[in-house]
């Protein structure tokens, strides 16, 4: 598989981009890179460590990490970006630099300062790769003190990132509390056990599946946002989940662009005219039916795209006063993500099954691959039920309520 020798790229030579729009590029062209084997990649099913060191190689991984550290010091509004062009490439990877980004900034919504300078400094200077044992479905981990240190235990059935991640983001309750402690810690130890059991219809490649916790050992001093073993809360540690919605609706996008160019490059080259027309064409993209579809889709695709953006100003205005924003900025926040993750939910799935009405019965052939979008889509779609996003924004558009903060609003 081409991806294999990805490592071997000369981008780690190449300066890092400085603006928005060159880090942009930059995910562009790892997508471009992504896209060439990314059903060969996916039908095999293998463990994306290559695909994981081309998003190092390329400068990506540390594109929110401060400056001072030789971290991008870009934006949410840029990361988004990155995960939708990413994702257009191949959903899996789109879906693994996304959760990277939700947790590699995870300690600055819980942290400490001191925690969070210096978690941002070693995850900078090493290419650190975050992944998450935190499904909030699973029962949590379980915390006890053993000699002065909190011991995890437990199970999770989803952790992506997985096998490729350098550390690993856990989440527990202290035994006999309702006190509940993020660290980050080490991902290659024997307390940490992949159960390697992802076989899934869709984002094959995201490492998703169960892990077991056993007797996982995490200093007081990490316990993040502990300070001499009470814990500081934030207003804005609540924000981490309309965040990873965001992530969501960026992915979908991202998903709905690779579909629809991947589908018009078809079209173009490869889909013959229906013979038997009234107004028989030389060719099929010369056909109305097939460019009215394509408008339709490329529209609502527009639409969802321009939503997500909205979105993304709100977490800014957010970052901007971090420890000073209100329930209400924090709550339209979260319906404005809730509406951007159902348009691009529907987009997306409309655009990758539609797209073989256009493209044609040969289009369906293995080969080509067009099924690998909408697989993708299908599968993180129901990560959560979109009814309950369309009933949050229903209930304010009707009664003017937000969301209560819960593991997924």
């Amino acid at each position: 598989m081409s991806i294999s020798t990805s490592s071997q790229r000369s981008s780690t030579n190449e300066p890092q981009p400085t603006t928005p729009a060159d880090w942009v590029a930059r995910a562009e062209a790892v997508a471009t890179q992504l896209a060439i084997d990314a059903v060969e990649r996916d039908r095999a099913n293998a463990t994306p460590y290559a695909e994981v060191q081309l998003l190092k190689d390329s400068g990506l991984v540390t594109l929110l990490g401060p400056v001072e550290h030789g971290g991008g010091g870009q934006s949410w509004t840029t990361a988004n970006r990155v995960i939708r062009a990413i994702s257009a490439g191949d959903g899996s990877i789109g879906q693994l630099i996304g959760y990277h980004y939700l947790w590699s900034w995870a300690v600055r919504l819980v942290g400490t300062p001191e925690q969070v300078a210096a978690v941002e400094q070693q995850a900078v200077q090493n290419q650190w790769f975050f992944g998450g044992a935190v499904n909030p479905r699973d029962s949590d981990l379980v915390i006890t003190e053993v000699d002065g240190e909190l011991a995890y235990n437990g199970r999770k059935s989803f952790s992506t990132g997985g096998r490729v991640s350098d550390v690993t983001v856990l989440e527990g309750v202290i035994e006999g509390t309702d006190d509940h402690v993020f660290a980050i810690v080490p991902t290659q130890q024997d307390g940490i056990r992949f159960l390697g059991d992802w076989d899934n219809l869709g984002q094959r490649l995201t490492e998703s599946g169960g892990v077991e916790i056993v007797d996982v050992r995490v200093p007081w001093e990490a316990a993040a946002g502990y300070v001499d073993r009470v814990f500081q809360p934030r207003v804005y540690n609540t924000l981490n989940v309309p965040l990873i919605q965001l992530i969501f609706a960026n992915i979908y996008v991202g998903i709905g662009q690779g579909a629809l160019s991947t589908a018009a490059t078809y079209t173009r080259d490869r889909t013959r005219a229906w013979p038997y027309a009234g107004d028989v064409k030389q060719n099929a993209a010369a056909e109305f039916h097939v460019q009215e579809t394509y408008g339709d889709l490329q529209s609502k695709l527009w639409a969802a795209e321009a939503l997500t953006e909205q979105a993304a100003t709100l977490i800014e205005t957010i970052n901007a006063h971090a420890d000073s924003v209100t329930a209400e900025e924090r709550g339209e926040a979260a319906v404005v993500i809730a509406a951007a993750k159902q348009v691009a939910n529907d987009a997306a799935l409309e655009i990758t099954n539609r797209i073989f009405e256009v493209t044609g019965a040969r289009a369906t052939a293995n080969s080509v691959g067009l099924d690998l979008f909408w697989r993708n889509i299908r599968t993180h779609s129901l990560h959560d039920p979109v009814a309950h996003k369309r009933a949050e924004v229903g209930r304010f558009a009707l009664l003017g309520e937000i969301p209560e903060p819960t593991w997924y609003t």
